[in-house]
């Protein structure tokens, strides 16, 4: 933890963050860790972060598996009663204090371990995502021909089995079959799109354990990935901020063009529908609601570290609960919007082939990679429309791991907290993309979707909604729900609403629970397609989860020994309690009860002994609403 500062910056009234008075450039009000350069810039990266590839390729399947358009009832719930505030917790957390995941624990120091799991989580996760964009990537890069390759069965990779749509029109040898026999899995039938994905991109192996040779192509995008992972945050949040600009609103232009032309299509209509159309008995089936409140918390990025990461380079007094309701209603609106795009090409397909509009339907990989580009070779230039679409995944991603990257410098630049390290952010940027990319090889091997698809399922699932529980807890009760309050009204100018206040130390945790038990009541064992992972495998899949929640016993557990104290209690209430440097970082900010004591500082003494002592004195607290709040330095 980093040494609180000198009490003489804590004290000093004169010169505020090192500011000349009547300076007129601009300048961060932060200058040792830097702000975002607007607000703007931290909404849209925010936005980025949130709106990711579960928003296209696991929103809409959810949604038409359980009850289509009754889906929405209970998602939108759990929104308000868990979403909105876990956001706005966050969102404060990280701000209040300008600290990344592991300073702020500051609050509560046995529970830093807390941070440690988060960090844990978003070194899984930023590991196989960046293996997502690569192979976004190399979509992305083969749909630049005139034919796409996954079109027809004449490639040398396809197998007796393959049958394309196309296939007769292009004159190819494959045997007469119905359009509805096509997708008869009785017959073995594979369309060219999975031979391509599994025989060509991947050339899948047998096992989990077969890991074979690595895909030098795959490994060439994994590179190219980085890299530019890397040159958007080799300046931090300076150089993010201006690269968001992009790559978190060109997304949504892609998605309109794909909606625009989606919805044109003959069978349009029928596959929003499907995806639309109410079964209200589903709403009394608990495992609907439970997937609403899985969906939220997963797709909002909750418990990874980058919300409060990205929080902490606010100014102090900017109004984080505004843009907390604008991020979370804009991921949730951006995947109702993106399952529109889905299913209008998925009906598209299914009237083009005659079956059911739940027979071309997937999720995940399987919906991004095999089902989707095969509807759209059915296309008038197929090309054009499937570089847009994996030109957005791309871009969804990118928003998304920038966050996770800036997460774990973020961490450890606060961690070590001296000049040497804040003036060379940018090696330790390096250094996180350069380990990134070493960790990312055995996912380009032949059996790296299996290892993928294992990180995907068990490094953040469980463990998240533990780790979220705790820091919940932990804010609301053990350092205290009043205190807290206090906290955001001295930074915002207004106390949390009153239904936040409820959601955050009830509903919220309740809800959070029911996810919990929720996620161990629907366990399944996993498999890929017919593959079923192997006992092993699973085991270290678990090992995997519980690695980002042992940290937070861990911790707590080493903490408590080295804390003050001749009892255990003792121990336990000073390993629990504020450190003295918790609060806000600026010393301007260091009002009320978290401002010096007069018999330390003593240069703030009033020279006049007739006036007022200044912790008498009201300080008004200035919030991003333009309202100006006095706050009692006595509380």
């Amino acid at each position: 933890m980093p040494e609180p500062p000198a009490m003489v910056d804590k004290c000093s009234g004169g010169l505020l963050n090192g500011a000349v008075p009547g300076e007129v450039t601009k300048r961060d009000e932060n200058v040792k860790r830097g702000n975002w350069t607007n607000q703007i810039e931290f909404v849209l990266t925010s936005v980025g972060y949130a709106v990711g590839l579960g928003n296209v390729w696991r929103f809409p399947y959810l949604c038409y598996r359980n009850g289509g358009g009754a889906f929405m009832f209970p998602y939108f719930i759990m929104l308000v009663f868990c979403g909105i505030p876990l956001f706005f917790m966050e969102l404060s957390f990280g701000q209040f204090a300008s600290q990344g995941c592991l300073g702020v624990w500051r609050i509560s120091p046995m529970f830093k371990g807390v941070g440690y799991g988060m960090m844990v989580v978003s070194t899984y996760i930023g590991i196989y995502y960046n293996v997502v964009i690569c192979l976004a990537f190399y979509y992305f890069f083969s749909s630049m021909t005139r034919v796409l390759p996954w079109t027809y069965c004449t490639n040398p990779w396809n197998t007796p089995d393959c049958s394309g749509v196309l296939d007769a029109a292009n004159g190819s040898a494959a045997p007469p079959l119905n359009l509805t026999q096509l997708l008869n899995h009785t017959l073995k039938r594979t369309s060219p799109s999975e031979e391509f994905w599994r025989r060509y991109v991947l050339k899948l192996s047998d096992d989990i354990g077969n890991l074979g040779e690595v895909r030098l192509p795959l490994l060439g995008c994994l590179g190219i990935s980085w890299v530019i992972v890397f040159l958007c945050l080799f300046k931090g949040v300076k150089s993010s901020g201006k690269v968001v600009y992009f790559t978190a609103t060109f997304p949504y232009v892609v998605l309109t063009i794909l909606f625009v032309r989606g919805i044109t299509l003959e069978g349009a209509v029928t596959g929003i529908m499907y995806y639309l159309t109410p079964q209200w008995d589903k709403i009394l089936d608990a495992k609907v609601w439970g997937d609403a409140a899985s969906q939220i918390f997963y797709s909002l990025g909750c418990a990874w570290g980058g919300l409060i990461t990205m929080a902490s380079y606010n100014k102090f007094h900017n109004n984080c609960y505004r843009d907390s309701i604008i991020i979370s209603i804009t991921n949730c609106a951006t995947s109702v919007y993106a399952g529109f795009v889905i299913f209008s090409i998925l009906g598209f397909m299914a009237q083009h082939l005659g079956v059911d509009v739940s027979q071309v339907a997937d999720h995940g990989p399987g919906l991004a990679f095999v089902a989707y580009p095969e509807a759209l070779t059915l296309l008038p230039i197929s090309p054009l429309w499937s570089i847009l679409f994996f030109f957005m995944l791309i871009l969804l991603g990118l928003g998304t791991q920038f966050c996770l990257l800036e997460t774990l410098v973020t961490a450890i630049v606060d961690e070590v907290g001296n000049d040497w390290i804040i003036r060379r952010k940018m090696f330790v940027t390096l250094g996180m993309a350069v380990v990134g990319f070493l960790l990312g090889v055995p996912l380009t091997t032949q059996a790296g979707i299996y290892w993928l698809l294992l990180m995907d399922n068990y490094a953040a699932s469980f463990s998240l909604v533990i780790i979220s529980c705790i820091m919940c807890v932990s804010i609301m009760y053990i350092y205290g729900h009043r205190n807290y309050f206090k906290d955001i009204e001295m930074m915002l100018g207004f106390p949390p609403p009153l239904f936040f206040q409820i959601c955050w130390r009830f509903f919220s945790p309740a809800i959070i629970f029911f996810i919990l038990v929720f996620t161990v009541i629907q366990y399944r064992p996993i498999a890929y397609n017919t593959y079923v992972y192997p006992t092993w495998a699973v085991s270290i899949g678990f090992l995997m989860a519980l690695s980002s929640v042992l940290c937070i016993p861990l911790y707590a557990v080493y903490k408590l020994c080295r804390a003050d104290g001749n009892t255990l209690l003792q121990r336990l209430k000073n390993a629990t309690k504020p450190s003295q440097d918790w609060g806000p970082a600026l010393a301007e900010h260091r009002a009320g009860r978290y401002a010096p004591t007069p018999a330390v500082c003593l240069d703030v003494q009033p020279l006049n002994p007739e006036k007022p002592r200044s912790e008498d004195v009201a300080l008004p607290v200035q919030g991003s609403n333009g309202s100006a709040h006095s706050q009692d330095s006595r509380l």
